[in-house]
């Protein structure tokens, strides 16, 4: 049976991942992958690592605006529509797992002994969240260069980074007994952020140099700037 333009149109729009993303939280994620093979006889990728993995294989070949979702499923051996299982859109790749991130970050604040030092709970915590096994240092140095330098990533990571602020200023509310939108926490949380990004920066142009002893650092640095005022 040949199908029409008209009945054509209308696969499109029913498939279309704006539809598909609809239903999502009703089906269950199942991946019969047992045996499958990609063309070029390599496994089909069955988990959001493994797919980041493509991805990152892609913007580097690519560049990350000119990759698509499409060139991604394809290079992953999946259909476009099950990318969409794995991540929302492909702005998210780069972050990862993020929020499981943030939440293991609140967990570290929780933990700490109210008697530490305000500003050195915070540096520990931010050391601990950017804290990178030496053999994961490459690919986490892929993935800040994308989020750090990308123009089209700039919105997302907006709303990414204030996210992460949010979790410092509870803290720092909590400490302080102010709300989280105080001026004070808001002011250390952006402070805060300020000094990891400065950090990353030159972490990115120096490799040689370690990332947790930068961000150690910077943030002594900060303490002492604000405890000599």
């Amino acid at each position: 049976m040949r199908c029409s333009s008209q009945c054509r149109a209308t696969i499109d729009t029913v498939f279309a991942p704006s539809a598909f993303l609809q239903d999502l939280e009703r089906v269950p994620l199942r991946h019969d992958t047992s045996g499958a093979q990609r063309s070029g006889g390599r496994r089909k990728v069955t988990t959001a690592a493994e797919l980041e993995q493509v991805a990152f294989d892609l913007f580097d070949e690519q560049g990350f605006e000119r990759t698509t979702v499409t060139d991604i499923a394809a290079a992953a051996g999946i259909a476009r529509r099950t990318f969409f299982h794995y991540f929302p859109s492909k702005n998210d790749i780069p972050w990862g797992d993020f929020d499981s991130g943030l939440e293991r970050m609140r967990a570290e604040f929780r933990a700490l002994p109210d008697d530490l030092p305000l500003m050195d709970a915070v540096r520990h915590c931010l050391v601990e969240f950017n804290r990178v096994p030496e053999d994961q240092a490459p690919d986490h140095r892929r993935r800040m260069r994308l989020i750090l330098g990308v123009p089209a990533l700039q919105a997302h990571s907006t709303l990414r980074f204030e996210a992460w602020r949010e979790v410092v200023a509870g803290y720092v509310g909590h400490r302080l007994g102010q709300s989280s939108t105080a001026l004070t926490p808001q002011t250390i949380a952006h402070a805060t952020l300020g000094v990891a990004l400065s950090a990353y920066q030159h972490w990115l142009d120096h490799p040689e140099q370690d990332l947790s002893s930068l961000l150690d650092t910077a943030m002594r640095e900060l303490a002492l700037a604000h405890a000599a005022q």
